[in-house]
Parts: C-alpha cells; structure tokens; sequence
C-alpha cells in the first residue's frame, strides 16, 4: 500500500483544549502493511503523522478504529499500539475469533470490537468486509468477560431497530458518528437519546460525517446525557473531498460546549473510563 493523498492539514483550537483529551474515533495507514482492495485512495497518515494531527489538535490519547482495507489483519493497528502506549484500538472480528487472540489483542491496548450495519453507497448491503450485529450477539459473552465494548456503526433508522434488541447483551454499546440522523428530532435519533439517558449507549460526538445541521445534534446529546459522550475527529477522512478541518471541529464542539468542566468530562473523564 503506498498513501496517495496527502494528510489533512488542520488549524490549531482557538478554545482551550483540557489537558489529557482524548480523540476516539482516528485511523492509522502504513504502507509497511499490506492492504485490500479499497474504493478511495489510501491517505499518508502514518504513526508519525498520527502524532504530530494529535500534539496541534491537543490530544493527548487516542483511539484507533481498524480500517477497510486492512480487513481482519490486525498487523497495523497493533504496531501502532505497540509503538505508542497513548493509543486503544477498536477491531473487528466475528465469532470465529479464538479466545487467546482476544486475550493477546487485550494486552496489546484493544478495548472494543466494531460491527457495522450502514449500508454502501449505491449498493444494497454493508460496506465490503463489515462484520454485522449478528456477530455481536454471538461474541456478547466474551466481551463482556473482558470488559470490551461494541462500537456500532449504522445509520438512525437501524439503531431505532437494533438498540433495543442489543440492549439485554448488556456489553457497553459506543454509537459511531451521533448515530447517523437526518437532524435533532430524527425518530432513530430520539430512541437513542432514551438508551442514552439510562446508561446503555455511549455516543461519540462525530460531526464530520453528518449531512443535517450538526448544532442541534450535539445540543441535544449533551442534554441527555453528558456522562455517556466521547469526542471524535474521525481523521484522515477517507471518502470525504475535501476533508474537514479536526481543528475547526474541536472549536465548533468546545464554542457549542461553552463550559470548561463539561468539556473535560467528555474530553478526557469519559473515554479514560471507558478506555483505560
């Protein structure tokens, strides 16, 4: 795999970023490591350029979700987490995955599997090589036995289906990207902020990827409940032209926070709870 585009750039916050932030939803790509076959080209955005978006946005740890290409090969991510103790890792695997991996993969600094039910552009099934919540309910067991979460990827009217049948699996379910709504009074949107409010989702304040006014979103996640919120930069934005600014981000998030000890508790009290 040889990167082709670029990595970002981004602006450094205008707003104070608390000290020991955590941004929970990033990717590295090396071209050390063989890839599949991807539908966007490979961003340079390896470990060191991983650090050096980290030290300008101003966080100090991070959470790396396994990418497309790499499929099933762990081989990536795990180096990354090897080389830079600062960072978790999200991986995917189904049910066939044997207990001693998960054992190995929990002591390399994976803290959750990710299960994917968005559907691709211009086709009617998951992204290629997603693994769904069928999975899930199957490795539930397991995950609970190592305190792992479920990172979930789907769009708003599946979570409305899906939250309440993945419930009683009683493993912490993290909802990518504000759960994917159309806008702040989205049916799926509303029965979210419910499982919200009681405890049962985390929810990462992920902006990018939304294509309603992300305002009333954020708004109303941090009205439900500002103790299940983690913060996301979702960088290097493949499939996004051009990409976002991570740094324009952080200040859109902090200036619609305008509160100092809200900020630290979803920067930095939440994932260091989830994730540590």
């Amino acid at each position: 795999m040889t990167g082709t585009v670029p990595a970002p750039t981004l602006s450094a916050p205008r707003h104070a970023v608390p000290a020991g932030a955590w941004d929970t939803h990033t990717h590295v790509f090396d071209a050390r490591f063989p890839a599949g076959p991807a539908p966007y080209a490979l961003p340079e955005a390896m470990l060191d350029v991983h650090a050096a978006m980290r030290a300008r946005l101003g966080t100090a740890r991070a959470v790396l979700v396994q990418p497309a290409p790499y499929g099933r090969d762990p081989a990536c991510l795990l180096d990354a987490l090897q080389r830079d103790l600062a960072l978790r890792g999200v991986m995917i695997a189904d049910e066939t995955v044997t207990d001693a991996t998960l054992a190995a993969w929990h002591e390399a600094g994976i803290r959750a599997l990710r299960f994917v039910e968005m559907r691709a552009p211009g086709g009617t099934g998951r992204y290629p090589g997603a693994i769904g919540v069928d999975a899930l309910k199957l490795l539930a067991p397991r995950l609970r036995a190592l305190g792992w979460q479920a990172h979930l990827w789907a769009s708003a009217a599946q979570l409305a289906e899906l939250l309440p049948e993945l419930r009683p699996l009683g493993v912490p379910l993290v909802i990518d990207h504000c759960g994917m709504p159309m806008g702040a009074a989205d049916h799926g949107f509303v029965q979210l902020l419910r499982l919200l409010r009681d405890g049962t989702a985390w929810v990462k304040i992920t902006t990018c990827r939304l294509s309603c006014d992300p305002r009333p979103v954020q708004d109303a996640l941090v009205a439900a409940n500002p103790d299940r919120l983690l913060w996301g930069s979702d960088w290097p934005y493949v499939r996004m032209a051009p990409p976002p600014d991570a740094g324009a981000m952080m200040d859109a998030f902090l200036g619609a926070l305008g509160d100092e000890s809200l900020a630290r508790r979803i920067l930095v009290d939440n994932p260091a709870s989830l994730f540590d």
